[in-house]
């Protein structure tokens, strides 16, 4: 059906006497990173790599961090024409990190510097945060929250992307950024680890021709899974906030032993992680309760049942 239909749209949208007639839109929110019950049959993001090889004058594709950023997105989708409209937005509780007011300027640009959640204003970053979807938004914060507690002095810009053709040259797709305002945010020498909801060679595969993209790094989903807890997803896919601070470390060699105590921290959680679930059944509760700016990290070495190790 989506095939026919985009190419459909193609050869209809230069027929002048048919009219512009309504978007077909897709809202995807049974996604990769929730399979309480479902299992590894179920996982697939790919279906966002199928609709990319489409024409760029008919395809779009958004990922909404938020509701307030859905609503925005959704509100845009339903007054378009002639064009098919993938969002993916999971339907369980999450974090809202926007207003609407500042949802609908962010969904209006399609990416943007959160600066509520940077570091570096009036300085070069030294390593920029990318994230792309819902889940990955949220290991990313939780990934600079844990940075800002054990490496403080690094410069952290992080970058959220809404609409994924932003990535493209203009060139490309009419919705992509300029390379210069590309190297204005992901700069040119920069390391940038993006944490992307589908496939990670898709985010290469849209950025390749960028002039920083050999220091991409992307995480996301690696075909890893099985019916477990949300956030043991991530972890088996690596896309958790745990494995984004080690790719920070990995990248950033002039942190030398300064690092040490943080890696350990960070190895001695995922621990921590794996033996609670394999325990309890259940994401551990400094997962379930983490709030952006609460300074928490599993830091005892005691068993996970003894209490509180956060």
């Amino acid at each position: 059906m989506f095939n026919q239909h985009a190419k459909w749209l193609k050869v209809t949208r230069h027929i002048p006497w048919r009219r512009p007639i309504a978007s077909l839109n897709y809202l995807l929110s049974s996604h990769v990173w929730r399979q309480d019950h479902n299992g590894f049959s179920h996982q697939d993001p790919g279906f966002i790599d199928h609709v990319v090889n489409k024409k760029a004058e008919v395809v779009r594709v958004y990922l909404p961090p938020d509701a307030n950023c859905l609503l925005s997105c959704t509100d845009h989708c339903l007054r378009s024409r002639n064009y098919i409209n993938v969002v993916v937005a999971g339907k369980q509780p999450a974090p809202v990190w926007l207003t609407m007011d500042e949802a609908i300027r962010h969904c209006t640009a399609g990416i943007g510097i959160w600066e509520w959640a940077s570091n570096d204003k009036g300085a070069e970053p030294d390593v920029v945060m990318a994230c792309c979807g819902d889940v990955p938004t949220l290991e990313t914060l939780a990934a600079v929250d844990l940075i800002r507690q054990h490496l403080p002095e690094l410069k952290v810009r992080v970058i959220n992307v809404v609409n994924l053709m932003k990535l493209q040259p203009t060139k490309e797709h009419p919705h992509g950024l300029s390379d210069q305002d590309f190297d204005t945010l992901f700069t040119k020498d920069r390391p940038v680890v993006f944490a992307f909801h589908g496939y990670p060679w898709l985010i290469h595969r849209l950025t390749y021709r960028r002039s920083n993209h050999r220091n991409f790094h992307v995480r996301g989903y690696k075909e890893e899974g099985t019916t477990t807890t949300p956030f043991d997803m991530v972890v088996l896919n690596e896309l958790d906030r745990f494995h984004l601070v080690q790719d920070v470390i990995d990248r950033l060699p002039q942190l030398g032993s300064r690092a040490a105590y943080a890696k350990q921290a960070i190895r001695d959680a995922l621990l921590v992680h794996r033996q609670y679930i394999n325990e309890k059944g259940e994401d551990h509760p400094y997962v379930l309760g983490w709030k952006w700016g609460e300074k928490t990290l599993v830091t005892s070495r005691r068993s996970s049942t003894e209490g509180d190790n956060v």
